[in-house]
Formats: C-alpha cells, structure tokens, sequence
C-alpha cells in the first residue's frame, strides 16, 4: 500500500471466498481479450460486475486511485483515508453493487477557468469511494473496448499520446489533405445525451447490473453550496469513468467519418477532418454537423467550427507551416495563454527573492516545453527565453525602488558610479530599464541560468536530439 503504516499483503478488505470472478474466468477472460485484438469485431461481452468487484481488479484500481491523489469530494474523506474506509464499509458496499441497491454519492462542483479566459469549465468531483469503484469498472470497460476503438481516436486510450494525434495529423496534410474541417464540439462533456450513451453501452454489455450501475453515476447529482441539483445529461470531467464514456459515444461519430472515407485525428472532442478543397469542406461540415445533431444529440459550435488551412487553425495547442512538407510550430493563441499563466506568477513574485521566483517558474516552464518539443520552429523558444529573462529584470528593477538603491544595486552588479547614477536616474519605466543595457550587464543571462532558470531553446534542443 502506499501509506508509510505497515499493511498486510496487498488485498481488497473483503472475504477471500467472496472474492468473484474466479482465476479461471479472469484467465478466460484475457485470453479472449487478448485475441479480440486482432479480430475486435468478434469481441464477446460476457464480463459480470463480479469480475469488476474481483479481488485482483479493485487492488489494482485501489493504487492507481491513491498514485492519482485528487481533492476529496462531498464527504470530505481524502485519498489517504480510502483504505480504512474500505475497511470499515466495503462488505456492506459490495454487496449494495451486487444487489442492484448501491447509490453513488452526488459529485462537488469546481469551476476552473478555461484557457485564454473562454469562460469556466465545471468539473464534477466523486468521492474517492466512487473514484474506486468508477476505477474499477473502467479497467474492465477498457479491456472490452480500446481494442475496437478507430485507428484515428487518440485521447484517453491507453499507449496513446496527443503527439501521436499530431504526428497523424502532419502526415495527412503531407499527403495533399491542405483543407482542415476543424470540428468544436459545444460543451461536449456537459451534453452528453444520457439515453443515446446508454444504448450503444448496452450492444455490448450484458450485465444489467453493471448498466444500471453506469447510469446512477451519470444521474448522480451535483452539490454546490450544500445543495443538491440533479443531472439529467453530461457526464461532468472528474470522475475516472468519464473520458471512457465520451469515447464510447464517439466512436460511432469515427465509424462514420471512416464509412464515409474522410482522414480525420480525434482527440477527446477535438476532431480535424482532413480534406483537398474548401468546397470539399464545407460540405462536410455541413452533413457531418447534422449527423452529430440527429445521431447523437450533440451540439456544434458553429461559432469555432470551421473550414480552412491547418496553418491558420490549431490542434492540440500545435500548428502548421505552408511547406509542401509541412512542419510543427507552437500556435499563436498557445503562446499567448502560456504568457498570461506565466504573468499570474510574476505578478505574485514582486516581493520574494528571484531565485524564489525562478523555482516557482521551473516546473511551469520545463512541462511546457516538454509538450511543445515537437515544433521544428524555434523562434518562439528563443522569443521566450528573452521575455522571461526580460520579465525577471522587471521585478528586480521594481524591488529596488528608489533612486540610490537602483544606484548602489547596479555599483554593485559591477558598472561604473557614473553609469549607475545616470541609469538610475534616467526616469524611464520598469519594462525599458529591463530591457536597457545597464540592466542586461547588471544581470547577464549567466546569471540568470545560476539562479536555475530554464533555457527553453537549449531544453528543446535537448529533447529533440
């Protein structure tokens, strides 16, 4: 287990001959499984909700929940107290999900804002029992679908990356498809149709229990403020089950851009369709647009939507040069939201020491550029790396505030007594002075890199090599 108190060996607080779904059924199970990889189509449905609650598969769901960690949800229990809660309740809770009488707790509403202040995101926290037993299932749901998921779905699968979806992406516009359908698909996760879901759960899942199951988390309410609104669509981010399901119903959306012939690379609800003129595209946003709405009861954003050169829209954070062989570039609006992050954290560094300052932006700035190593256009590495070194003079040059600390500071810093009068002196504002000669000798870059600031142009470099 992954507290520090010592446990026993590794196993669900529950009776051994309780345990369900038996070794030779798991076994059985991932033969099949594994077969169906190659011949998904043929893929039986016959799991039961005793193989979801096995021994073997809560252990595992049990610490990947406590490896995740997350905010604890309406009943205040924290990921650290989940397995003396188990301990306490899991009998009785087993055999609730196996009667069919098992009710999830209502999920706790955060808002988070989304980028580039596009208004909020609501986001539905589980309880970590529910994050268990939602972990739990999906383990077994992923076995039973991943493997007949569309070669050009991307995000949520498992060995799957957004890098691998733009790798596709690239290839296609390679191969002559210089026309992109860029697909928005309004509030997806909120719109979810709860009905249409569960009709295409239920092709494949025999298991009524385990239906009924997956439908009381969908209906679970929501509590903000100590009062409880029910749900009667979505299925609200937060909850380990749910990027699953938004698959689940698009998959259906991909074997139709594939029946129809279309190059496309979906990413969650982010989907370009890939296509060789704009007349071309225009019509099949327009069938497309009516095929989610009738089929699957979704909502286009016909706002975001549009046709037109995959140099002049983005895909997961990336865009695209006009070359002939096209390549990777940080998108505009990427480089945008990532300075407005970045300036929340200057503006909160004003009265700490730089070196604070600079550990605070390590991460930050080291997880960015570890997603954007794929652009073969470097410029805006470089480009950053001066605004950052630009921004950090700009909070030194504030700290200093007056005209003879500016002076003794700069003296210091080795210039000249009468250089460092007059620079201190010279009346100009923070974003100047930062940028002016006094202060690049005053605080080279070597400085800087002392500190532990990271250089995005020498990081790219390094992982791309």
């Amino acid at each position: 287990m992954s507290d520090n108190r010592r446990r026993p060996k590794a196993e669900m607080p529950e009776q051994r001959s309780r345990a369900g779904g038996g070794t030779a059924q798991g076994k059985s199970y991932a033969r099949q499984t594994d077969s169906a990889r190659t011949d998904p189509i043929r893929l039986p449905a016959f799991f039961t909700l005793e193989e979801v609650l096995s021994r073997e598969n809560m252990l595992t769901a049990y610490r990947r929940v406590v490896r995740n960690q997350g905010a604890p949800g309406v009943d205040g229990v924290t990921v650290d107290q989940l397995w003396d809660r188990c301990c306490q309740r899991w009998e009785a809770i087993r055999e609730e999900l196996l009667s069919g009488t098992y009710r999830p707790d209502p999920v706790r509403k955060v808002e988070i804002p989304k980028p580039g202040g596009q208004g909020m995101r609501m986001l539905g926290i589980p309880t970590v029992m529910d994050r268990l037993i939602q972990q739990a299932l999906l383990q077994v749901l992923t076995r039973l679908y991943d493997p007949t998921f569309s070669e050009s779905s991307f995000g949520f699968r498992p060995g799957r990356s957004a890098h691998q979806a733009l790798d596709r992406a690239k290839a296609h516009i390679a191969a002559g498809q210089r026309w992109v359908v860029d697909l928005d698909l309004e509030k997806f996760f909120d719109r979810v149709n709860h009905d249409v879901l569960m009709g295409r759960l239920a092709q494949r899942i025999k298991d009524r229990r385990i239906l009924k199951l997956i439908r009381a988390y969908l209906q679970a309410g929501i509590m903000e403020g100590g009062v409880v609104s029910p749900r009667s669509e979505g299925t609200p981010q937060g909850g380990p089950l749910s990027p699953l399901l938004s698959n689940i119903l698009l998959d259906e959306f991909d074997r139709e851009l594939e029946r129809r012939g279309h190059r496309f690379v979906r990413y969650a609800d982010d989907c370009n369709i890939y296509v060789r003129s704009r007349r071309a595209g225009e019509r099949v946003l327009a069938s497309i647009t009516g095929f989610l709405t009738c089929r699957l009861r979704l909502v286009v954003n016909r706002t975001k939507s549009a046709v037109g050169r995959p140099w002049n829209r983005k895909f997961l954070g990336y865009s695209f040069t006009h070359h002939f062989q096209p390549r990777f570039k940080v998108a505009r609006e990427s480089v945008k939201r990532f300075k407005g992050r970045l300036r929340e954290l200057f503006r909160s560094g004003r009265g700490r020491s730089l070196r604070r300052t600079i550990s605070e932006l390590r991460p930050v700035l080291t997880g960015w550029v570890a997603y954007y190593r794929k652009s073969e256009v470097r410029g805006i590495f470089a480009n950053l790396d001066q605004w950052l070194r630009r921004k950090l003079r700009v909070i030194l040059w504030r700290q200093w505030k007056r005209v003879k600390t500016r002076e003794k500071q700069l003296i210091r810093r080795g210039l000249t007594p009468q250089r460092a009068w007059i620079s201190a002196t010279n009346g100009r504002g923070p974003w100047w002075n930062a940028d002016a000669s006094h202060m690049n000798q005053a605080v080279p870059t070597r400085v800087l890199s002392q500190l532990g600031l990271v250089c995005l142009i020498d990081k790219v470099q390094e992982l791309q090599r």
